[in-house]
């Protein structure tokens, strides 16, 4: 190929025509080598087991699910725990897998060749796992169209079928039962932390109740609750003392009054009982003595007024001589006073001393009141601050009794869960499909061996053409010799084969394999 020139579709064409024996030989033998060598590789088996994952039976409304975390997160959890060592050697001694001393290369095999795949439905119904490299995931390839099921496939690999079957059930009813497992101990794990829970809260609650109560013990009356209550109260006693003030004024009124009223009728009894003086009636006596000797000395003592005068010098000296005998019984001269005092002035004494009474009621009554008073004022002045303990004390209650009765509701629905979970009646994992025993090996495929043979044949065969065509340095155009020496071509000569013309583009007219048809004539071309 001569380089510095352009190629056009003709010269491609007349390239693979020289060279369509190379190109074509590897492209035929490689298919059948890649074939053979399919058969230098151990076959692979895989089973496929197919779980279907049942929904609660329990409607969620009555009973809330325990577990709600992601089901390929808790798929993968369980795959995990069932993959541990102290998991899989039971089952390798069970199963005989292993020879003495090779459990752990075992172990290792079944962890790097087991799968997992969630299943995935297409609107046609076919359903098909999401993953994996198994021959029944090619069969059911996932479309866009597919959504998850709930489900998963389980495929283990072997080179033995019988043993892909055997571990592909195993790890499946391991998954199971690991599902049932788990599913149960989250459950009774969940009623026995929120018992604890609970106990606490209660604990907590039965706390903040005691210290409500004997804050409500120590400040009784003065609560948030007792203001409005102390305010009444306070506002009726004002009312009640007002009225005793009053009752007492017109109590101290009226005394006054009738001390005045006793004073003056002491004044006039007083005054009326200095006629008994002893002094005045002497001179009274002696008075009557001389105005009896005046008339004796005109009158006999027959005459009327001798006979009066000397009545009444008797009178008096009767009333002189009871005086005197009443001045010598000086113990029961306050009794004889009282008691001679008139009845008016004995009344006036006892309303004098009625009033006292009434007096001293009201000024008792009156101080009472004062001092309960003062109790409600404290009260009503101590209301803030023992409103905002009060106001603490409740809202830490508030909260230990929610949180209690929160404990309390989630404890019940754990309960009836962990019921539900112990019946069988939550999320249920069920074999669908046991692992079968495959008849066909998934690897090789030797189709796919042959069809990579020739693909690898043909690559090969046209790089050796392409590598022929570049060292090749021969001059077969019109453009390859103008290409070649750098000049304008002057005059073409014709081709002397009468059989093989010459084609106008330089390339003799030869059939797609390089042979003539001998149909062109001779012929001379000359250009300049």
């Amino acid at each position: 190929m001569i380089e510095n020139r352009d190629l056009s579709m003709d010269d491609y064409l007349a390239m693979a025509r020289r060279r369509l024996k190379i190109i074509l030989i590897p492209a035929l033998l490689a298919p059948l080598a890649g074939y053979l060598v399919s058969f230098a590789f151990p076959p692979k088996y895989v089973s496929q087991s197919v779980v279907l994952v049942e929904a609660q039976k329990v409607p969620g409304a009555y009973v809330q699910p325990v577990i709600t975390s992601d089901f390929m997160q808790r798929l993968t959890t369980m795959q995990t725990q069932i993959l541990a060592g102290n998991r899989l050697r039971p089952m390798v001694e069970r199963l005989g897998l292993a020879k003495p001393g090779e459990e752990q290369a075992v172990i290792k095999e079944i962890r790097e060749t087991m799968q997992v795949s969630l299943l995935t439905a297409d609107i046609s119904g076919t359903t098909g796992p999401t993953s994996g490299s198994t021959k029944k995931t090619k069969s059911a390839k996932p479309n866009a169209n597919a959504t998850p099921v709930p489900g998963f496939t389980v495929s283990y690999t072997s080179n033995s079928p019988r043993r892909a079957q055997e571990i592909c059930n195993e790890l499946t009813g391991m998954l199971v039962q690991e599902n049932l497992l788990t599913r149960t101990q989250t459950a009774q794990g969940t009623t026995d932390f929120l018992s604890r829970q609970v106990d606490e809260a209660k604990r907590a609650l039965d706390d903040q109740d005691a210290k409500l109560a004997e804050f409500k013990r120590k400040n009784m009356g003065q609560l948030p609750g007792d203001a409005e209550n102390n305010v009444r109260i306070l506002m009726s006693m004002n009312s009640q003392l007002d009225a005793s003030t009053q009752a007492l004024g017109r109590a101290q009124q009226d005394k006054a009054y009738t001390e005045s009223l006793l004073a003056q009728q002491l004044a006039a009894w007083k005054s009326s009982q200095s006629s008994n003086n002893p002094q005045t009636m002497e001179q009274q006596l002696n008075l009557l003595q001389t105005q009896l000797m005046q008339l004796q000395a005109r009158y006999t003592d027959d005459h009327p007024d001798v006979i009066k005068t000397k009545a009444d010098i008797a009178e008096v000296k009767k009333k002189l001589a009871e005086v005197n005998n009443a001045a010598n019984t000086v113990a029961d001269t306050t009794q004889k006073a009282t008691a001679s005092e008139p009845p008016e002035i004995r009344q006036l004494r006892n309303q004098v001393h009625q009033y006292e009474n009434v007096i001293a009621q009201a000024s008792g009554e009156q101080k009472r009141m004062q001092s309960q008073i003062q109790v409600y004022q404290n009260r009503s002045a101590l209301s803030p601050g023992i409103e905002e303990q009060y106001k603490l004390l409740t809202r830490d209650y508030d909260n230990a009794s929610t949180l209690y009765r929160d404990l309390l509701t989630k404890k019940s629905s754990s309960e009836l869960a962990a019921n539900m979970e112990s019946q069988q009646q939550g999320e249920q994992m069920s074999v669908l499909n046991p692992a079968g025993l495959p008849s066909d090996p998934s690897f090789p495929n030797r189709l796919y061996f042959a069809g990579g043979g020739l693909g690898a044949g043909l690559a090969l065969g046209m790089a050796i053409a392409v590598w022929l065509e570049v060292r090749d340095r021969s001059i077969r155009t019109e453009k390859d010799a103008a290409a070649a020496m750098d000049l304008p071509l002057l005059v073409s000569v014709p081709w002397v084969n009468d059989e093989e013309p010459e084609s106008n583009n330089g390339h003799d007219k030869r059939n797609f394999w390089g042979r003539s048809n001998g149909a062109s004539p001779a012929r001379e071309k000359i250009e300049v």
